[in-house]
């Protein structure tokens, strides 16, 4: 009997990141094909299904979990329904990709662990598709090799504007606010780089008086070996950038999470004596992480980043909200 060749996907939502991003990129993929979309309304999962030539269309996400033919699902669903559908996937027997944040809280994310301990079979991964674009690969092998020293200080900035009240960053009972959105970025990031976790945080939040969200947080994350600072906002004008210190160089990232799918990226390197410019070819995040995904499936293999990575992000995000509550740095 043939070998599978693809890894046939079923995806939770018609979130927009699926329809704009995920699904448009899987879909391209050397390992991944979508063959089925679900949402609660049947005309929007249909409507999805059609515009991106996906065969199925389920008006209910047991229903798809329920398909044989399925061999894994991509969850876009908002953040306070990704642990129960993973498990609820899991308990499926499919593999889970959930995308960022894991989940509300850390309590959340050691239920998940505990649930995908008790199917050892089945692959399941947080979707935080910056890691896998070459650009952050760059980043991490120069920092590894020296290239700017000893790496001392990370600074992020990373903001967009929405005011929509309807949009789910806005809504505080679905897990809204931009830390959870976008500041677990800058969190991520940092312990990626330092490849280690912060021994403290201290954290200041604003809190929206409308929507009751954080509508702009900054941190300091404290390593063994440096510091990590960042400011995230989804109330500020659009922009993001990271800059990664060493005590003789600096690594410029231009477009480090959006990185665009239609043209080249650009990373710098500057030390005392030079500026070097790596330019990056044309690529897709997010075909690129369905793919490493799909290839551990077809493989057997350990996906590129574990469930504790996702506790450990979220356990640093609840210190610095634990922080701006207290006004104190917080141990973990």
């Amino acid at each position: 009997m043939a070998l599978k060749s693809k890894i046939r996907w079923g995806v939770l939502s018609t979130a927009t990141i699926a329809l704009e991003n995920v699904i448009p990129a899987m879909k391209q993929g050397q390992y991944s094909e979508i063959v089925a979309i679900a949402s609660r309304n049947a005309d929007k999962a249909i409507n999805a299904a059609t515009l991106l030539e996906i065969p199925k269309a389920y008006n209910s996400y047991n229903k798809l979990l329920a398909d044989p033919e399925i061999d894994a699902v991509y969850i876009p669903l908002p953040n306070h329904m990704h642990v129960e559908w993973a498990i609820k996937a899991l308990e499926a027997n499919k593999h889970v990709l959930l995308e960022k944040p894991i989940g509300v809280s850390s309590k959340e994310a050691e239920r998940l662990i505990v649930a995908s301990q008790g199917k050892p079979e089945l692959k399941i991964m947080e979707a935080f598709m910056y890691r896998h674009h070459p650009q952050w690969q760059k980043a991490k092998e120069l920092v590894e090799d020296g290239q700017i020293g000893k790496l001392k200080s990370i600074h992020t900035f990373f903001s967009y504007y929405d005011i929509n009240p309807d949009n789910i960053c806005n809504k505080a009972l679905y897990g809204g606010g931009g830390l959870l959105d976008i500041g677990c970025y800058c969190v991520s990031l940092s312990r990626y780089l330092f490849n280690q976790e912060p021994k403290r945080v201290i954290g200041l939040t604003e809190i929206d008086p409308v929507f009751k969200i954080d509508r702009m947080a900054s941190g300091i994350l404290e390593f063994s070996t440096g510091t990590s600072t960042f400011t995230c906002s989804i109330q500020l004008i659009p922009y993001q950038r990271v800059n990664i210190f060493g005590d003789t160089g600096r690594i410029e990232i231009e477009i480090p999470f959006n990185a665009p799918c239609d043209r080249a990226t650009r990373l710098w390197l500057h030390t005392t004596d030079r500026t070097e410019e790596f330019t990056f070819d044309i690529c897709d995040q997010y075909a690129i992480q369905g793919d490493l995904f799909s290839k551990a499936i077809l493989d057997n293999t350990k996906v590129p980043t574990p469930l504790e990575d996702a506790l450990n992000n979220m356990l640093v995000i609840e210190g610095v909200f634990k922080s701006s509550e207290s006004g104190k740095w917080i141990s973990l």
